[in-house]
């Protein structure tokens, strides 16, 4: 046997990582970061997280776009590309399904399994203006298709209740929404834009026995201790380490435009320690 041979039996299978992943939910609160390439991914496995989840809008800048205006099949490739990077159960950011019809989330979710995800979320965001939730009847539907798309495949299914991102500040359409997203399959319920700690235990308490995710997108709030005190299961951070990115980024750049100063730099990795990381 050689050594490849070895090293590749070493690589955990996508059941295992699927496995692996809905265990992580079973107990305690865990840390679910969110790369947006495959550097970034590559470093949170070096830094001992038990798993990663995409971000949508922190690939979407990356391409020059706003969130939501990536299309479904740079998305997938997206997602299967940090699938193959990373020895971790990856979660998909799969904003609303890219379909508003049951018909047509259930045929997105199904090419996103085949990705090799660990997991997924399926938002209720219809991202129109005018309306920009989708009706309960319809968003349960969504759910309910996705969780017959995944099938007997292990993915964990996240329902979210994007209320509190889209000016709908009502805890009780939160928990109404959450609670029937859990009858309709749901694994995992998540309600980002939360940040009181009465909203999110109230939450926690709606949901159970299912698993809520908590989004921590800033800093001087939360910590993981406390999302822990709060029987939250685990933890994302959305767009925010792409955001940190690119603050550093912008300050260096601007300082350069400005005044022509290079202090910007002063934080910057060392050019050494990136090159061994990635050799």
């Amino acid at each position: 046997m050689t050594s490849s041979d070895v090293n590749s039996r070493l690589v955990p299978t996508i059941t295992e990582r699927r496995q692996a992943f809905r265990e992580l939910h079973d107990r305690g609160c865990f840390a679910l970061p969110n790369p947006w390439d495959i550097g970034s991914a590559k470093y949170l496995q070096h830094l001992g997280f038990k798993a990663i989840a995409t971000t949508s809008a922190g690939f979407a800048f990356s391409r020059g776009l706003a969130d939501s205006a990536v299309g479904r099949d740079l998305m997938l490739a997206h997602i299967r590309e940090i699938v193959e990077t990373t020895d971790l159960p990856v979660n998909a950011d799969f904003e609303n399904g890219y379909a508003d019809d049951p018909e047509g989330v259930a045929e997105s979710v199904r090419r996103c399994v085949e990705t090799g995800v660990a997991g997924l979320s399926i938002e209720d965001n219809s991202w129109r203006g005018d309306k920009p939730l989708y009706k309960v009847e319809l968003a349960v539907d969504r759910i309910r298709a996705a969780k017959a798309a995944i099938g007997d495949s292990g993915v964990v299914l996240t329902g979210r209740a994007e209320c509190f991102l889209v000016g709908v500040n009502d805890i009780n359409e939160v928990i109404r929404r959450l609670t029937a997203y859990a009858e309709a399959g749901a694994d995992c319920l998540y309600a980002p834009g939360l940040h009181e700690r009465d909203q999110i235990a109230a939450v926690v308490r709606a949901a159970a026995p299912k698993p809520v995710n908590l989004l921590i997108g800033g800093s001087g709030g939360l910590t993981m201790g406390d999302a822990a005190d709060l029987g939250v299961r685990r933890v994302s951070v959305g767009g925010a380490l792409a955001r940190a990115a690119w603050g550093g980024f912008i300050r260096a750049a601007k300082g350069l435009a400005d005044t022509g100063a290079f202090d910007g730099f002063a934080g910057a990795t060392p050019y050494g320690e990136l090159q061994d990381f990635f050799r």
